[in-house]
């Protein structure tokens, strides 16, 4: 176990175990934003712009399966899967998991989640520090992820983690709860 520094006093960072599942399925992933990102795109790329959401809109994700693979040691055909989690007295707090794919040298944030009274704290820029470890033990060039077009707090968020914007898809999401949104790409480099 680790403590991590300049994160919130007193969490414990560590690689996800089998018995963590439970505990990462239960987390509360939702959020509430009052502005989300308009996106208008060209054939020559893309634009953004904040723009406010009246009413706030509150997002409430459905629980996913995640990849036991994941949690602990394990890897695949394609890569390597890896997950970490955040610890506040015993209780699990937050999680981030990560996939390596050797053919391109990338990490995939598959998710990274904080717990909604644990956030503002540092737990994510954390989390993602252990995903970005996980990626220059095996060499990756850098983080990519994916985030919607109205998780305004998130894009924020990785801003700052220095995650810059690199692709959109406006399809993505069809025929699912989230259709009208978009995907925004994101990326860091990891070195």
């Amino acid at each position: 176990m680790t403590t991590a520094h300049g994160s919130a006093a007193g969490i414990v960072y560590r690689p996800a175990r089998p018995d963590d599942a439970g505990a990462i399925e239960a987390l509360d992933s939702s959020f509430t934003t009052d502005t989300v990102f308009e996106v208008a795109a060209s054939e020559t790329g893309f634009t953004l712009r904040e723009v406010p959401a009246d009413p706030p809109v509150y997002k409430d994700f459905p629980p996913e399966e995640h990849d036991e693979q994941g949690l602990g040691r394990g890897s695949g055909a394609e890569g390597e899967a890896r997950t970490f989690v955040a610890l506040d007295g015993g209780r699990l707090c937050g999680f981030v998991a990560a996939g390596y794919a050797a053919w391109n040298r990338r990490v995939t944030i598959e998710d990274i989640e904080v717990s909604p009274e644990h956030r503002g704290r540092g737990i994510g820029r954390a989390l993602m520090e252990c995903a970005a470890d996980f990626a220059r033990e095996r060499g990756a060039d850098h983080l990519w992820l994916e985030v919607s077009s109205v998780n305004a707090p998130a894009v924020h968020a990785y801003r700052r983690m220095g995650f810059t914007l690199c692709g959109l898809d406006t399809t993505l999401y069809d025929g699912t709860p989230a259709a009208g949104e978009q995907a925004l790409f994101m990326s860091r480099p990891c070195r």
